[in-house]
Order: C-alpha cells, then structure tokens, then sequence
C-alpha cells in the first residue's frame, strides 16, 4: 500500500509518516495542496490522506480533483472539522472516509488498511445498471431517468450505484455505511438519511417513485416499496 498525506501541519505530519513507515507503509508528504496534487498526478498511490485546511487548494477541492480523475483511488479526510456540515461538504467532495482529529493512530491504521482491501477486492460490475427508465453507467458515472441526465455528487453517485446493484433488496444503515462510505463512522450521524434525500430529489421527480424507506430496517431501491 502506497499511501499520500496532504498536511500542512510539519509536526503532525512527520508523526503520521513515521508512524505509518514502523507499520510498513511507505508514504509520500506534501504540505499543500498544490503540491498534494502535483503528486498525484505523477504517481500512483493506493490510499490518500488529506487535511482540510490545507494552503494552495483546499481539501475539499483537491478531494474533487482526485476523483474527477482517478475515482477509483479512496480518499480520507483528516481535519478538526468535524460537524455533521463539514462531514456532508466531505462526503459531497468525493472523500471515502472522514476522520476528526484529535484521532488514534492505530484508528487511521485500520481505516487506511479498510480501504485499500475493500477497493483492491470489489466486484467487477457491467457497464449499465438499471431499473425501469432509470440508467446508470458504472464506467463514465453517468445517469438518467426517463431520458433525462441526472447529474450527481460522487457520493450520490456511489449510494445510487450500491442501491441498484442491490434492487429489490433492503439495506440496512450499517450495510450502507460499510460499503458506500467503505468504513465504519458514527452510527449516531444521520448523513445516511441526508444523502437518501439528496437521492430522492434527483432521481424520483417523475413516477414512479424509486427510492423506498423501509421503517426500523433501512433502504431499497425498486418499483414497488
């Protein structure tokens, strides 16, 4: 695992990268973003770490330009932001996880090793998904409903994809927390139930109504409820 830090704080920074390198994980530093993404551009890295509140390009738009490019590499985000706003603003910018400082270091660890095993080991999926007068392309991230594109956030993208390779089945909070944000975070937030309206404003505007609550168990996608 090749992992990229993006921080601006020296101190905290070497502490990460020492720490990271005695687990064997080889780490390359930037302490902005302008370089952060300089970085990314010429190498490959399997994981990236980013502070928010970083100089040259925020995180929040270094985030977006790595997954404007290379979706497939996970992005967390490392910052003393952490109101449910700052986490959906996250979320929003494409960030597969979001961690708050102060953190523990072997928390970063696990997260980092999480990601790096869910992304090396998912399925292969065909290159349309759909549902009734829904499409959704899994290769250009593009989607539409009755003909009509749809144009979503990268996370809107990632639960709308996690709910149609599950259509006509329910999937609990925790199923997806674990999958579309790809670790575990606080089960207390409800930015799962935030995105699931984002959903429901962008795809079910025409009926049939798509996106279905089921009370006390979670979330399906289908045309019937």
């Amino acid at each position: 695992m090749n992992v990229l830090l993006v921080e601006d704080d020296v101190e905290l920074a070497q502490f990460i990268q020492k720490g990271l390198q005695s687990e064997g994980i080889p780490v390359s530093m930037a302490y902005d973003g302008i370089i952060g993404r300089s970085l990314v551009n010429e190498h490959s890295y399997d994981v990236v770490v980013l502070d928010v509140n970083i100089p040259g390009l925020n995180g929040y738009d270094l985030c977006r330009f790595i997954k404007q490019n290379w979706p497939a590499i996970p992005v967390i985000l490392l910052t003393a932001l952490g109101s449910l706003d700052n986490k959906v603003l996250g979320f929003e910018s494409g960030a597969d996880d979001y961690l708050t400082k102060p953190f523990a270091f072997k928390e970063l660890v696990f997260r980092l090793k999480a990601l790096a095993r869910r992304h090396s080991s998912r399925p292969l999926l065909p290159k349309r998904l759909t549902l009734l007068d829904l499409e959704l392309d899994t290769q250009s991230h593009q989607v539409w409903r009755a003909g009509q594109r749809i144009t979503l956030t990268a996370r809107e993208y990632a639960l709308l994809e996690y709910l149609l390779v599950n259509q006509g089945r329910v999937v609990s909070r925790v199923s997806i927390q674990e999958n579309v944000w790809d670790v575990h975070f606080n089960t207390n937030t409800n930015v799962v139930d935030v995105y699931i309206n984002y959903l429901r404003r962008k795809i079910d505007t025409v009926e049939p109504k798509l996106v279905h609550t089921v009370f006390g168990v979670g979330y399906m996608i289908g045309a019937e409820p």
